[in-house]
């Protein structure tokens, strides 16, 4: 008989991202990534010039967090900073040559992990699901802001 624990949602949900993590981390490495860091490339490739706080926003965490970050794909030659031309306590990041290509290799590296996941789902099981995580999340972290709103990217879908 199984417990409360084994049918438990997070259980679950939790082997779901490890698994989902480890499928990532294989397509990363061969581009010499570690997981975590491809969301920061891709932010910076929607706008190819932000400063540390605006990136750490986009990626939803704390400052040090983002200054780690940004300091390893520097070392690794896919970010380089620079001093704001507005204000000189800020520091700006944008992508090197070497980023931008591993941008765009990301996007196809996404899509083709995202279709593989998601493979024995239908549409309206897709959507459903976004939908039910997304509120998961926003009850997690207490959001209150409009961008996590249930029917995002729900138009796209239909």
């Amino acid at each position: 008989m199984k417990d409360k624990f084994d049918k438990s949602v997070g259980k679950v949900l939790q082997l779901a991202a490890r698994l989902h993590t480890s499928r990532r981390a294989e397509k990363l490495s061969a581009l010499g990534l570690f997981p975590g860091q491809e969301i920061a490339l891709q932010a910076l490739a929607h706008q190819p010039s932000m400063s540390m706080s605006a990136l750490a926003s986009a990626l939803q965490v704390k400052p040090p967090t983002v200054s780690k970050m940004v300091s390893r794909l520097g070392v690794q030659g896919f970010v380089e900073r620079a001093g704001s031309d507005d204000d000189a306590r800020q520091v700006h990041v944008s992508l090197t040559s070497k980023g931008q290509e591993a941008a765009k290799a990301l996007s196809g590296q996404w899509q083709e992990t995202e279709e593989g996941m998601l493979a024995r789902l239908d549409a309206k099981e897709r959507k459903q699901l976004r939908k039910l995580l997304r509120r998961v999340t926003k009850t997690l972290s207490k959001a209150t802001d409009a961008g996590n709103d249930d029917n995002e990217d729900d138009a796209e879908d239909a």
